[in-house]
């Protein structure tokens, strides 16, 4: 992967990661401190994928959906949940906690709705222990960064080879 990339608009794109890897590497040791965080608290890595997903929806990250929806299906998680996550609300497919945490991860991303995010936490209160909320808060707040990094040096998803 080169320093740069060529935008929409034909300009090119400094890749922050490449350009200042202190700061990128201490972002990523702040994703693995959540990692951890997530564990303990009985986030399995389903669920934590799910979240990824979900927030990288949201934000429109198309390299954050690629390596995220890459790492749901070897932890586990089927097609058709992945397929339908952007309506979870919809359907009947995620348990009471994992709603609950999707909720959360959604309120902490667009935090502008405050309505929403008083709603959530409430919601979520109902169901995850303090523990598993602080847990799902900072895996939507780490992937929100992770986001913002890959949209803004526009990383490319890389495709299949053709064959």
């Amino acid at each position: 992967m080169s320093d740069t990339t060529t935008g929409t608009a034909g300009r090119r794109r400094v890749f922050i990661d490449k350009q200042s890897p202190k700061a990128y590497h201490a972002l990523v040791q702040a994703s693995e401190a959540v990692r951890t965080t997530a564990a303990d608290a009985g986030l399995d890595r389903i669920l934590v994928e799910l979240i990824n997903l979900r927030v990288s929806q949201i934000n429109g990250c198309a390299y954050c959906l690629d390596v995220h929806t890459k790492a749901a299906l070897r932890a586990g998680e089927t097609a058709q949940r992945l397929g339908v996550l952007p309506a979870w609300r919809d359907t009947e497919l995620f348990a009471p906690r994992e709603r609950a945490a999707l909720a959360l991860a959604e309120a902490t991303t667009d935090i502008a709705n405050e309505t929403a995010q008083e709603a959530a936490y409430e919601d979520a209160r109902q169901i995850l222990t303090e523990d598993e909320i602080s847990a799902v808060i900072w895996v939507a707040l780490t992937i929100n960064a992770f986001n913002r990094v890959s949209i803004m040096s526009k990383h490319p998803v890389r495709g299949l080879p053709q064959g």
